[in-house]
């Protein structure tokens, strides 16, 4: 499968993003390379994942770079990977470093309507990013600590959130202020003004993923979530599969195809066909991103274009203004790994798929 490869050499070409800082994208290849992993049971996978991690996770748990006193949601997200470590090797230190992603949430601060701060340099504000980036790792945790209260809040945090965020259109805002104090949040909704797809990437992937870690026991508002969110996305897809910047506004000057948020869509879908939630989304965009790829002769591989270097909400004077012309202006690069993490886990989710069909 060119994937595959693709995966193959983008793991074995890849350089920590912080420099070895345990930190959100180099989580999203760690996600990628646990799916690639079960799904094949190949152990080129979980040998990349260990050799990435490795450096970062001391013995006694101890994660390279991580303050837990920044608040930062992101830094959630990397902690995926150690449940599937822990299992494989059976070494206390992963679990070790669970606890402390674990501790962070339990003194994470709070909006009043009980959803996490997105960092606490964003204080009182709820970004969709943000519920991928610690509501499945927690009820994760919860599952894997007996602790079902963990469980009921992420899933209530979730729900919350999608209450904060929805906009007359159905879908839902980047972002939300609960003080209304941000120049972006509007002063009656506290909503920041535009979509973005990659939020609702991220809101697609916290959805799916909760809804798999749960099975039969996910709560009934959140499967229909999901299947309403791939209902609203799917009329928006591009006639070559894919998703702009700015999904809802195909006239808009310098919008583009953006890989990262197709790529999790495409993840989404083929994770809700397997649940039996929707089938609106998924293969066809996985085969559009494939043919996407360009091969780069300097690299000797192929590379993954397309892609929003970096998108946010204020903290960067007035010009992260949540305005559409604001998510069309910022960089657009290959092979981040926030479009290739999405991509190799929407791989492993289609080959799944495949032995499934083939049995």
């Amino acid at each position: 499968m060119p994937l595959f490869d693709y995966a193959d050499a983008y793991a074995s070409d890849y350089a920590h993003y912080k420099g070895g800082a345990w930190c959100y994208e180099d989580g999203c290849l760690y996600r990628g390379l646990v799916l690639l992993h079960q799904a094949t049971g190949e152990v080129r996978w979980l040998d990349h994942l260990l050799r990435l991690t490795g450096p970062q996770i001391a013995g006694d748990g101890a994660l390279a770079g991580y303050d837990p006193q920044e608040f930062n949601i992101d830094n959630i997200l990397a902690g995926r990977c150690l449940f599937h470590l822990h299992r494989q090797t059976g070494a206390p230190r992963y679990l070790a470093a669970a606890e402390r992603l674990a501790g962070q949430l339990a003194a994470h601060p709070r909006t009043a309507s009980g959803n996490y701060w997105h960092k606490a340099i964003y204080p009182n504000q709820v970004w969709l990013d943000g519920l991928y980036m610690g509501l499945p790792f927690q009820i994760e945790w919860g599952l894997r600590s007996g602790d079902p209260a963990l469980v009921e809040d992420a899933v209530a945090q979730m729900l919350g959130a999608l209450d904060l965020t929805r906009m007359p259109s159905g879908l839902y805002a980047h972002g939300y202020d609960e003080s209304r104090r941000q120049s972006w949040a509007d002063p009656v909704t506290g909503q920041s003004p535009a979509l973005w797809s990659r939020a609702l990437g991220w809101l697609g992937m916290a959805l799916a993923d909760s809804c798999d870690l749960l099975g039969a026991k996910a709560p009934p508002a959140l499967v229909a979530a999901l299947a309403d969110l791939l209902d609203r996305m799917a009329p928006l897809v591009t006639g070559n599969h894919l998703w702009l910047q700015v999904p809802d506004m195909p006239d808009l000057p310098g919008n583009y195809e953006e890989s990262s948020a197709s790529a999790m869509f495409a993840y989404v879908g083929l994770v809700a066909a397997r649940l039996g939630i929707s089938d609106k989304v998924g293969s066809m965009t996985l085969r559009a991103l494939e043919g996407r790829l360009q091969h780069d002769p300097a690299a000797g591989r192929a590379r993954l274009p397309g892609i929003c270097a970096v998108a946010g909400l204020g903290g960067d004077g007035a010009r992260r203004d949540g305005t559409p012309a604001y998510y069309v202006s910022e960089p657009v690069v290959s092979d981040d790994p926030k479009g290739a993490g999405p991509l190799l886990m929407g791989a492993a989710e289609h080959h799944r798929a495949a032995l499934q069909r083939a049995i």
